[in-house]
């Protein structure tokens, strides 16, 4: 018996100001499930996020999220005026009342102990990712929504900060959506691809999407060649509950 979804969005159809913004979209995430959101700039898939989340009505459609289920979200990173006095400590706990000890835990779970009485404006891009990410674990969420979590972050930071989310996923067993334009980094961690482009254009394993014909249109040869970057680096994926799977002998070469 298939795991009960956390999330379910169906046939979301949505324009802002007459122009269409989603069209016919569906989705699902499981526990223990990263999902992705890929597609190239203005193809809906921050919007399709919040639509998931409450935050847009759709015109038509169905939302439906797991009664009860506690949701963390990571905005697009935030940037706080200079004239505001903010530390991170305080940042963290705003909507989320937490004491400094469980704030503290939530840092050093994602690697930014260090910045707890920092001020919000000094610390670095990649730090604030994980301040972002922290505030949302404050949330104890059964479902994480992230939206471009490596926003202003180096390369390297780019590859600790997946590290980091796929460890989440296996200690937690939280479902998470992801929305990315990284496309050789997201695959090294995703389970779920949704290629979007206002419309579905396809959807579906890694390895799947990469060879249909409707992503190869949308991203060229060059995307492509970023997908074989995820075959030579990783050779095993997860399955739901985050357990590695052993790789299959055709997906070890690329």
């Amino acid at each position: 018996m298939p795991p009960e979804p956390l999330l379910t969005v169906e046939k979301i159809n949505l324009a802002i100001r007459g122009n269409p913004i989603l069209r016919d979209v569906s989705l699902r995430v499981t526990a223990g499930e990263i999902v992705a959101l890929i597609g190239p700039n203005g193809a809906g898939k921050s919007t399709l996020a919040r639509v998931a989340l409450g935050l847009i009505r759709a015109d038509s459609g169905r939302v439906w999220r797991k009664p009860g289920a506690r949701v963390g979200y990571m905005p697009q990173r935030l940037v706080v005026d200079d004239t505001l006095p903010l530390s991170v400590r305080r940042f963290a706990t705003l909507g989320t009342p937490a004491s400094r000890a469980r704030v503290r835990e939530a840092l050093a779970e994602v690697g930014a102990v260090h910045v707890l009485d920092a001020p919000v404006q000094a610390i670095s891009g990649g730090e604030m990712q994980r301040v972002l990410l922290a505030r949302a674990l404050l949330r104890e969420p059964e479902l994480l929504v992230l939206d471009e979590p490596i926003q202003g972050v180096d390369l390297n930071g780019q590859y600790e900060l997946y590290d980091l989310i796929s460890g989440l996923r296996q200690r937690r067993g939280c479902g998470i959506l992801m929305v990315s334009h990284e496309l050789h980094l997201v695959m090294a961690t995703t389970d779920h691809v949704l290629c979007l482009n206002r419309h579905v254009c396809c959807s579906g394993h890694p390895d799947h999407v990469a060879r249909d014909p409707a992503y190869l249109q949308l991203f060229g040869l060059d995307g492509a060649r970023h997908l074989a970057i995820y075959h030579h680096r990783h050779n095993h994926r997860h399955d739901l509950h985050g357990a590695v799977v052993e790789p299959v002998e055709s997906e070890t070469h690329g």
